[in-house]
């Protein structure tokens, strides 16, 4: 690989500049305006050894964008893989938030990615649509978790939902089944996702400073959440 990459899939080299207009998008660049919720960023490092805080913090953003930008092309190449309309390109034209949760649970990258590649939302989408959930998954979901299906009388009450509620307690099956039975497809979803990042990225190269943040063969390795 030269030294005009950041990466390459099965050989196709990424170039630098793709990563550097993500992180710093320039008047004429595509990316102009591009940014995230805070909570989505790379955390800021502490004083390092092998160099200043901002150096190091550098050097993990850089990663982290290439990051980004990868998994951005997995998903298009994916999604025409799998015949999905050719999506757009990466679309950080505006401040996107990301919402806390999902940074909590799907990682900063993942969620940023999300936020940001109109091609992984699709894959995503086409992963969900291929989840099955079975009814007693679902049913059983509601009778693990009845803490979440309190009437809002029985909180006001104190009522203890795993000491033997009353029927009354508890919203009825029929009213929340159908919110457990997506919650539960989202998650499968996800889990699929994570699935075919992990495989897709087999095939995937660095150049020396493009590694993954979280990689422990770099000094400044951190895998944060």
């Amino acid at each position: 690989m030269t030294g005009d990459y950041a990466a390459s899939v099965q050989g196709d080299p990424i170039p630098k500049d793709r990563v550097a207009a993500f992180l710093n998008p320039g008047p004429t660049s595509p990316f102009r305006g591009a940014g995230l919720h805070r909570s989505a960023t790379p955390p800021r490092g502490a004083s390092s050894p092998h160099g200043s805080a901002q150096a190091r913090r550098h050097r993990q953003q850089r990663r982290w964008a290439t990051q980004v930008v990868l998994t951005d092309e997995l998903a298009r190449r994916a999604c025409a893989e799998r015949g999905l309309p050719p999506p757009d390109g990466l679309e950080p034209m505006h401040l996107l938030p990301v919402p806390e949760t999902d940074v909590a649970d799907l990682g900063s990258i993942v969620a940023a990615v999300l936020a940001h590649s109109p091609a992984a939302r699709a894959l995503l989408a086409d992963l969900e649509r291929e989840q099955h959930i079975p009814e007693p998954a679902v049913r059983d979901y509601y009778g693990r978790n009845r803490d979440r299906f309190l009437t809002p009388d029985a909180l006001r009450r104190g009522v203890d939902p795993y000491d033997d509620p009353a029927p009354t307690d508890l919203r009825p099956y029929r009213q929340v089944r159908d919110g457990i039975a997506q919650e539960l497809l989202r998650a499968a979803a996800r889990r699929a996702f994570f699935t075919w990042l992990d495989e897709a990225r087999a095939g995937v190269a660095y150049a020396e400073g493009h590694e993954h943040p979280g990689d422990p063969s770099h000094p400044d390795h951190e895998h944060r959440h």
